[in-house]
């Protein structure tokens, strides 16, 4: 209990951080410089406005000096991180294993946000999280599931553009599908991707007649947690189908 407690304020605290990671990698700024501010009078935070979670509900959404509304995604960020966090110490065996699976679903989340945010995807972000997921099972297993799974993404890119005669995805795309590879495996992995079609079918069709472009990376980052997360009830399904 008392692990689970420490992971839940250490990943509000990561959360928080993730705020300014989303904010500031895209944009090309220092995530260390200057210190935290508000976005819209500039006004340096005091240390009292940076309690996560605690800070956004007592300043009621609003910044202490000029008034203006925070985002949502302040606290949105932080505990959703803080869920990664406990669901990570819930299901890893070792204390390693549950610091691997918390950073790396972390990163997938901040790049998730950004996608959605700014359409893109920092490579300063999804490299690191290609090398920590190598780390989440033995490296050769993990190695080549990533290799499989990110080739079959560039097959599959190098097809549909031929067919459709544009990009049809981008390198982030194949980036994040190694990711999956190396997380899940590949059995496990095309699952993953199956469900993060399903999941973004519906928002697609609705977004497109109203002419957004709706980023699938957010789509992939939830299909791959919610395998992960349920893979030994995914995998008796698989046996039962096949």
């Amino acid at each position: 209990m008392i692990e689970i407690l420490l992971f839940a304020v250490i990943g509000l605290c990561v959360g928080s951080f993730l705020n300014v990671v989303i904010i500031r990698v895209p944009k090309g700024e220092s995530i260390a410089f200057p210190s935290s501010h508000c976005l819209s009078c500039n006004t340096p935070l005091k240390w009292y406005h940076n309690i996560p979670l605690f800070s956004w509900l007592i300043l009621q959404g609003k910044c202490s000096f000029c008034g203006t509304k925070i985002s949502i995604q302040y606290p949105i960020v932080e505990l959703t991180t803080m869920a990664i966090f406990v669901v990570a110490i819930l299901k890893s065996e070792t204390l390693f294993g549950a610091c691997i699976s918390a950073t790396l679903f972390t990163m997938l989340l901040a790049l998730s946000v950004i996608d959605l945010k700014y359409k893109a995807v920092p490579d300063s972000i999804s490299l690191p999280a290609l090398i920590v997921s190598l780390f989440m099972h033995d490296f050769l297993y993990s190695l080549n599931g990533a290799l499989l799974l990110a080739g079959g993404f560039t097959l599959l890119r190098m097809f549909v553009s031929w067919i459709i005669k544009k990009e049809a995805m981008g390198e982030a795309d194949i980036i994040i599908a190694a990711i999956i590879g190396a997380t899940l495996g590949v059995e496990l992995g095309l699952s993953a991707i199956y469900i993060a079609a399903l999941i973004s079918l519906p928002a697609f069709l609705i977004v497109s007649k109203k002419g957004y472009e709706l980023p699938f990376i957010p789509f992939l980052t939830l299909g791959l947690f919610i395998t992960w997360c349920a893979q030994t009830q995914i995998l008796k399904i698989l046996e039962m189908i096949l």
